[in-house]
């Protein structure tokens, strides 16, 4: 279940409006490209992009960065959501990227990412500044047609900073 600071953030994440000033602050590419966060919850992160002309590649497809943008976010919202669980200073940062095609990108294509139980779990072993703990996070894109076009594993990694306190809720 999700705490009061949980919920505010995925509101907050979950508004268009909001959504578009972080990407225009933070992250103007996504903003540029379409990218969208449509759900996140302690079940699953599902975020999309369109296929359209600043997307694609040469091979009427949209282009592996892209995908990989969107990828990264449908596992950076659950990492972020369990992170507002936790009252430490924690430094995270992706160490891994695999991906598996399987199907050209010519259609909006949704990202899901079911793991935010494997973030919360590996938070919570974390104790001691200098702690560290990765996850390796799996989402799966599919097409307008729910046909599966690419497999995203990104690894993460977490580590407590030191001088940082460490309390779970």
């Amino acid at each position: 279940m999700l705490n009061s600071q949980q919920n505010k953030f995925r509101r907050n994440f979950l508004s268009p409006f909001k959504q578009k000033f972080y990407y225009l602050k933070s992250l103007p590419i996504a903003l540029f490209c379409g990218i969208k966060l449509l759900a996140l919850d302690e079940h699953l992160s599902v975020t999309t992009v369109p296929f359209r002309w600043l997307n694609k590649n040469p091979f009427n497809s949209i282009y592996f960065a892209v995908l990989s943008m969107a990828a990264e976010l449908s596992t950076a919202a659950p990492a972020l959501l369990a992170l507002n669980k936790v009252d430490a200073d924690i430094a995270f940062i992706i160490i891994d990227l695999k991906a598996e095609f399987t199907k050209k990108a010519q259609s909006r294509i949704t990202f899901t990412c079911n793991d935010y139980g494997k973030f919360n779990e590996a938070l919570a072993s974390l104790k001691q500044p200098g702690d560290t703990i990765t996850v390796t996070a799996e989402t799966v894109a599919k097409d307008a047609d729910n046909n599966e076009v690419a497999v995203f594993y990104f690894t993460w990694s977490f580590k407590i900073r030191q001088g940082s306190l460490n309390t779970f809720s």
